[in-house]
């Protein structure tokens, strides 16, 4: 028995390598077949992921250079309009030095004594000089949604004034063998993301420093409260918690972007108050952090004319806006005053070229930028005399024109330019130095080598490796850490990991669509990263869920810029049906939908997530503007043409109206109404009737007090993409 155990024990062996051949060989041949396939799957998911991350952030800087467009647009009525002309004066106390935040006077307008908190008062009660424990009980209030009370909001935003004012413009950290240093990028009102650092990192202390590379307000809808939490901790911490400023924290930005209605939503009474002691405490915020005189860390990031010593040396509190240029110098030679002038004039009533091709606030076009394959132009690019072929006095009569305003306007005179809040000689010097905080706060790296004009956002530059390696060079520098734009993992190195992007708002766009991360760096200064996503929801999805989620989001703001474009759509669609035939190829619908929209984007690859089913490769194009779902509000106004520049411009218009509504109440008249839509048609080189304001006022005019509230107007005009409720 055991003899033929023996033997069989082989044929056994034997026969297990015949059947284990075969199906080895078949296993090895689906395994092939399986990886490819789930290759082809990842790819496309990554293909659909940069296609929805492309639509993302193209409607994001484009709304970015709208609001340079119209800030320029004012710039130019402050320029060139008379003191008193009404449309300058509806304008002008945005680019007003804030009279009555002059420092002998802010005690008596800032003064918190004469507000008394009520014993109904549930929130938290501050004590002066904060405490780590007062800090720490006004981040649990928070975590439980509480308010603080508007007393101790003005005490502690004047005490951070305080401190601010003492500090140098770039912030000079130590580290050291026991400790690491915590760097946080763009939090953007998202308080959950700011809370789950701190729960993962810790709050900061003498032991855990803190660097915030700006970006703290806008967008999220807990601006407020990250702020105070963050100027707490600096007033306990002020050693070991660095506050950068970045391209938000700026009251021109704010009025677009949300942060402006948040505070007035929450504080009625005393908003307007805290706006402007916020106004100013912006432009007292650092500019840029070194840490052991080896990592630079701003918010935007360089330019090949970045100099720290020049940056170290500026009055920063001056540039309360980094969108407001200097004003020429009133003693400028006449020649090079008029150029400057007649170049803004262009600028301002010049026929814009594209929405993805606006011009940059400092940067001149230049050889690279054509290797760059950028034709675009710079705002201050410097036109000569011959190419200004129309005359400025003939351009602001027109423009009064088109604004409805009387055709009265004076010369512009020394005496003009004295009587402006904001008159004062400038040098060559304060133009260098905007230009470079707005090189800071505005600019991205780009891949190719050189500086060009940043034209996507309209401001600051994009840069390359080479300047990297100048710069840092120049100054004994081994790394840039800088924020500003959303990366889908939170973070990622470019130029030869010589510049790192950290961004730590997840969620930016979307649920899913993007990581936070931050930063822990220690005495060898080399960079940890911890990811993480503050919102349950997108943690529980799987990767195919995550993309799909962001992607419907990302084709329903899509979908509604298509269809606020509708009547251009079809005009450009119409060039190129000739006979009237109502189809056109894809070919042509993604030419002209690109020529209409200018966001850049890869149409023909989003074509059928757009276009269903088109027949025999053509596209009915009237019809597919009737299946883009879009609902909007059912008004008896005589001119429809008034509702399209409505939804086109509805960024826009809530911005002129915020400007407009001077006392912050969320109430403007029906002349202030007036106003606000003939300043956006002056604008926008359009004309609008009387008649059609008018009816517009009477249909939203609800309960016929003679005034429009300002967040139901623009709430009532807002579209919806029926297609997200399906």
């Amino acid at each position: 028995m055991g003899c033929g155990m023996g033997k069989s024990a082989p044929q056994l062996k034997k026969c297990d390598r015949v059947s284990i051949s075969v199906p080895a060989a078949t296993a090895i041949r689906a395994a092939v077949l399986i990886q490819r396939w789930y290759r082809q799957y990842v790819a496309r998911l990554e293909m659909r992921r940069r296609c929805t991350w492309n639509i993302f952030q193209s409607i994001e800087y484009s709304g970015q250079q709208d609001q340079i467009k119209l800030y320029n647009f004012f710039a130019f009525l402050m320029d060139h309009f008379t003191p008193a002309s009404s449309e300058r004066n509806l304008i002008s106390h945005i680019f007003r030095k804030n009279e009555i935040c002059q420092d002998t006077e802010w005690e008596r307008y800032f003064c918190y004594k004469s507000i008394e908190v009520p014993d109904s008062y549930s929130g938290p009660h501050l004590t002066f000089p904060m405490t780590f424990c007062g800090v720490s009980k006004l981040v649990e209030a928070f975590k439980h949604k509480q308010q603080l009370h508007a007393r101790y909001v003005l005490h502690l935003l004047g005490e951070t004034w305080r401190l601010l004012r003492v500090l140098p413009n770039i912030n000079q950290v130590s580290t050291c063998q026991t400790k690491e240093i915590t760097i946080c990028g763009d939090l953007h009102g998202h308080l959950e993301d700011l809370l789950l650092i701190f729960y993962k990192n810790g709050l900061p202390s003498s032991e855990k420093p803190y660097v915030f590379n700006g970006d703290f307000v806008d967008r999220g809808k807990n601006s407020l409260e990250i702020l105070l939490i963050l100027f707490g901790f600096l007033l306990v911490y002020p050693n070991d918690v660095h506050l950068n400023r970045g391209n938000h924290e700026d009251h021109i930005i704010n009025l677009r972007y949300g942060f402006t209605k948040e505070v007035l939503g929450k504080y009625r009474v005393h908003g307007k108050k805290i706006l402007k002691l916020l106004q100013k405490i912006f432009s007292w915020l650092p500019l840029a952090t070194v840490i052991d005189q080896k990592v630079l860390i701003v918010h935007g990031g360089i330019s090949d004319t970045t100099d720290l010593d020049t940056i170290t040396r500026m009055d920063r509190h001056k540039y309360v806006s980094a969108l407001r240029p200097p004003k020429p110098t009133h003693h400028a030679a006449n020649g090079s005053k008029s150029q400057t002038m007649n170049n803004r004039d262009r600028e301002a009533g010049g026929p814009v070229e594209s929405r993805r091709r606006v011009r940059s606030l400092t940067h001149q076009s230049s050889a690279a930028a054509f290797r760059y394959n950028l034709q675009r132009r710079s705002l201050h690019s410097q036109p000569t005399s011959s190419q200004l072929n129309w005359s400025l006095e003939e351009e602001l009569k027109r423009r009064r024109r088109l604004a409805g305003f009387d055709q009265s306007y004076g010369e512009l005179t020394k005496s003009d330019s004295d009587s402006d809040p904001e008159s004062g000689e400038t040098t060559e010097t304060d133009e260098h130095e905007w230009k470079q905080i707005v090189d800071m706060l505005w600019s991205d790296p780009m891949p190719q080598n050189g500086c060009v004009p940043n034209e996507v956002r309209g401001g600051g530059c994009y840069w390359g490796p080479d300047v990297t390696e100048e710069v840092l060079g120049r100054h004994n520098l081994q790394l840039l850490i800088r924020s500003h734009e959303c990366k889908q993992e939170g973070y990622e190195f470019c130029h030869d990991r010589m510049v790192l992007t950290i961004f730590s708002a997840s969620n930016y766009y979307e649920v899913g669509s993007n990581r936070g991360a931050y930063i822990r760096m220690g005495h060898d200064l080399v960079p940890h990263f911890i990811q993480y996503q503050a919102s349950r929801t997108s943690r529980e999805l799987t990767l195919r869920q995550s993309i799909g989620w962001t992607e419907r989001s990302a084709l329903q703001t899509l979908r509604k810029q298509l269809f606020v474009h509708k009547s251009d759509l079809i005009s450009a669609f119409q060039e190129c049906d000739p006979n009237n035939t109502g189809m056109i190829s894809l070919s042509h619908w993604a030419s002209a939908t690109e020529k209409v929209l200018k966001l850049g984007l890869p149409w023909r690859v989003l074509r059928p997530q757009l276009v269903s089913s088109p027949q025999s490769g053509m596209v009915d194009y009237q019809q597919w503007i009737r299946e883009l779902s879009i609902t909007e509000p059912k008004l008896e106004i005589s001119d429809n043409s008034i509702l399209e520049t409505m939804y086109k411009n509805h960024s826009n218009l809530e911005t002129i109206f915020r400007i407009i509504d001077t006392d912050h109440s969320g109430l403007i008249s029906f002349e202030e109404f007036r106003q606000t839509w003939k300043l956006l048609s002056s604008h926008l080189k359009m004309e609008i009737s009387d008649k059609a304001i008018a009816d517009l006022a009477q249909s939203i005019d609800f309960n016929k007090d003679g005034s429009i509230d300002i967040n139901e107007f623009m709430e009532a005009f807002r579209l919806v993409d029926l297609s997200a409720h399906a």
